[in-house]
């Protein structure tokens, strides 16, 4: 398998797609040009559809952007060219190495919560202390087969889902729908989904504080805080990624390691998971 691709991606013209992730990171013409080393006026040929890239040109372009191994793909299909990168599954022994990192990190985590997603925010694994913390946050999980597909997006959605026990929504979610729209500019499929959130964020705390400018951090890091049966939980999350990726499913891979933000959260953790 060479390519994962959305039909979104598939289906739109190379123009756009360029367009995009050239927007994405908030770049003119002019700056790109310079990065690649043509004119401007080629660049802006290139984006209108006047002109078509050179398969060496088009990678380059495409990594000067920084865009998803993904779109690489899909800009390379889009303009003629064979894709450049694979998309082995997790499973193929090729990835052997790769998945043995993973579960290390996971298992030297515990009790402590970490868990594994995708580009599409899809959970692929996670250990005992995020297994507790799921549960514990959303009771109706526990019901759930051990192959449901879970996306942590809808699990943001969901009027049962993470941030029901939040108590502290109103600092924490308008900074984390900040951070997830500049995610789907990069990835579009996610936009319906992060719209969705900041719908319910609007509902929750008002569209006043939804798009008030933030105050001044008080704290170095942004803690969410829960109110549980066992306590108030608050966290901060580190984010692990494989270093110069080759292939789209080791790119799409993000580990999340939640932190206790104060003692009484690692003793909860400590006490209840091991």
């Amino acid at each position: 398998m060479w390519f994962n691709l959305t039909m979104n991606e598939l289906t739109h013209t190379l123009p756009i797609t360029l367009q995009r992730a050239r927007k994405s990171r908030r770049l003119s013409q002019l700056e790109l040009s310079l990065r690649v080393g043509v004119s401007q006026r080629h660049v802006s040929f290139v984006e209108s559809g006047r002109a078509r890239p050179s398969r060496e040109l088009l990678m380059t372009w495409l990594h000067e952007l920084d865009t998803p191994l993904a779109v690489r793909n899909a800009a390379l299909l889009q303009a003629g060219y064979a894709p450049a990168y694979g998309a082995a599954p997790l499973t193929d022994p090729v990835l052997a190495q790769a998945n043995e990192a993973l579960d290390q990190l996971l298992q030297a985590h515990d009790p402590t919560p970490a868990l594994i997603i995708d580009a599409q925010w899809n959970l692929l694994r996670m250990n005992r202390g995020a297994r507790w913390l799921a549960v514990t946050l959303m009771p109706w999980m526990a019901d759930l087969a051990n192959d449901t597909p879970i996306n942590l997006l809808d699990m943001l959605i969901h009027p049962d889902g993470v941030t029901k026990l939040m108590v502290n929504l109103a600092e924490v979610g308008p900074t984390h729908l900040s951070h997830l729209r500049a995610e789907a500019a990069a990835q579009p499929s996610l936009t319906p989904k992060v719209e969705a959130f900041a719908a319910m964020l609007g509902a929750r705390i008002g569209s006043r504080k939804l798009h008030a400018s933030p105050l001044r951090a008080t704290m170095p890091l942004l803690t969410p805080r829960y109110a549980t049966e066992f306590g108030e939980l608050t966290f901060f999350s580190m984010f692990t990624t494989f270093g110069t990726p080759q292939d789209i499913t080791l790119a799409s891979l993000r580990v999340e390691h939640m932190f206790p933000a104060d003692e009484a959260t690692r003793a909860i953790l400590e006490a209840q998971v091991r």
